[in-house]
C-alpha cells in the first residue's frame, strides 16, 4: 500500500476545500473551536524537542501546528494530550482529534483507525553498538543475517526484518523502543532497526557507544515506513486534515520543515 500525494493533491486543491477561519473544522473537532492534539508521554528529540510540544520546536510539533494553521485554527487554539503509541492504535473513541507518534499507516491499522495522508517517508536503520561492529558488522544484508535482534513489537520494524533481513534467529520482541534500548545495553541483543531520526537520537544521546550502522532508504520496498496523523475510525474531521496535508505538500511548507528538523543525516551508509 504505497501512498502517494499527486493525484490526492490535486483532488484536494480542485474540490475547494475551506480552512480559512475553522469553517472546514467546524462542528467536527472533539471540542468547539480547539483541536486537540496527542503526542507521545514523552514526546522525543527530533519529533518533539525537550519534550514541549507547545514551543512548536521538533519535526512532528511543527507540522502539528501548520496543519492546524491551515485548517483555521491559531497557536492558541491548540491543546495538546498525552497517550502512550499502544494507547493511541486500539480501536474505540479518541481523547484527541488527531495525534503524531511516528505511526507507519498499515492496512491492519487502518481497520481499526483512520489516518490522514502521510506527512513523512522514513528511511529505516540499523541501530547497534560500537562491540558489535568491533566484532565485524558492516552495513551490508549478509552481515546483518548474523546478528541477533530486538525490536519494539507493535512497529514495522519486526515484518521489515522478517522480508528484508531473514535474521538467521527470530527477534526478540519488546514493549517499547526503551526496552529494545535497555536491551542492548545488557547485551542481550546486538542492533534493532528504527526510523532514521530515531535511530540517530537513540545511538547518539541513549547509548554510550552506540552506532548507526546504516540505513534502508524508503524505497528500499514496495511499502515504504509512510507516518500519518491518527484518527479515531470514521472521524469526520479526516477531509479537513488531509485537504491541510495536500495544500502544505503542494507549496513546499512540509519539505521546509523536514529540511529544518530532519535534515538527511550524513556518514549513514546505505545497505545494500
Amino acid at each position: 500500500m504505497k501512498l502517494t500525494m499527486t493525484s490526492t493533491v490535486a483532488f484536494m486543491l480542485s474540490t475547494g476545500v475551506a480552512m480559512a477561519g475553522g469553517h472546514c473544522a467546524a462542528g467536527k473537532t472533539l471540542n468547539d473551536d480547539v483541536l486537540t492534539v496527542a503526542t507521545g508521554n514523552p514526546a522525543y528529540y527530533p519529533w518533539v524537542m525537550d519534550d514541549s510540544p507547545e514551543a512548536k520546536a521538533g519535526f512532528e510539533a511543527a507540522v502539528a501546528y501548520a496543519v492546524a494553521n491551515r485548517m483555521g485554527f491559531e497557536d492558541g487554539q491548540v491543546v495538546w494530550v498525552r497517550s502512550s503509541f499502544d494507547q493511541a492504535i486500539q480501536p474505540g473513541a479518541k481523547n484527541f482529534d488527531f495525534n503524531l507518534q511516528q505511526f507507519s499507516i498499515t492496512e491492519e491499522r487502518e481497520e481499526i483507525v483512520d489516518f490522514s495522508l502521510p506527512y513523512y517517508s522514513a528511511a529505516m536503520a540499523v541501530v547497534t553498538r560500537q562491540p558489535v561492529v568491533e566484532r565485524g558488522a558492516e552495513a551490508s544484508l549478509a552481515s546483518l543475517k548474523g546478528l541477533l535482534w530486538g525490536a519494539h513489537a507493535s512497529t514495522t520494524a519486526v515484518p521489515m526484518l522478517a522480508a528484508i533481513v531473514q535474521p538467521d534467529a527470530d527477534p526478540l520482541l519488546y514493549g517499547d523502543n526503551a526496552d529494545v534500548v535497555e536491551a542492548m545495553k545488557a547485551n542481550q541483543i546486538d542492533a534493532a532497526v528504527m526510523d532514521l531520526p530515531t535511530a540517530l537520537f537513540t545511538a547518539g544521546v541513549l547509548l554510550d557507544d552506540g552506532v548507526v550502522l546504516g540505513q534502508f532508504p524508503p524505497d528500499r520496498s514496495d511499502n515504504p515506513d509512510q507516518f500519518g496523523l491518527l484518527m479515531e475510525e470514521g472521524n469526520p474531521l479526516k477531509e479537513c486534515v488531509d485537504a491541510a496535508l495536500a495544500e502544505l505538500t503542494e507549496d513546499g511548507t512540509l519539505a521546509a520543515i523536514e529540511a529544518e528538523w530532519l535534515a538527511e543525516a550524513t556518514g549513514v551508509p546505505v545497505i545494500e
